[in-house]
């Protein structure tokens, strides 16, 4: 299984299930999105634990009115198919979300993809 969708399902269905810390097995692109999204609001604090082979990385999970802030995920790259946009042609999420995509200047949402004017690989849309 792909190791990003993974992470990101993970945080979707650790938040449906009302859990206060989701952990999942870090590298430096994980740590990358879960930046992206703890710099839009839809987690909290993020902690590296552990040492070496056995690092992990702790996110808690944010709500409002006892309801997640992340209600789905939408895979937009999967290793057999990635897709890429430009600037340009980079939208809006559909469904009021984010996008998160990687740039040769790092993983960003599309709001701030558009304001660098960058695109890139497109990796999910949350909201």
């Amino acid at each position: 299984m792909d190791p990003i969708s993974d992470m990101l399902i993970r945080i979707k269905n650790a938040q449906n299930a009302g859990l206060e810390l989701v952990r999942v097995s870090n590298s430096k692109f994980k740590y990358e999105i879960a930046r992206a999204l703890e710099l839009n609001g839809y987690v909290g604090k993020i902690e590296r634990k552990g040492k070496r082979v056995k690092k992990i990385l702790e996110i808690e999970l944010r709500y409002k009115n006892d309801k997640p802030l992340i209600s789905g995920v939408h895979l937009m790259s999967k290793p057999s198919n990635r897709t890429y946009t430009g600037a340009k042609e980079l939208n809006t999420s559909r469904k009021g979300g984010m996008i998160i995509l990687s740039t040769p200047k790092g993983v960003m949402s599309g709001k701030d993809a558009r304001k660098q004017n960058v695109g890139g690989m497109l990796i999910a849309e949350i909201w």
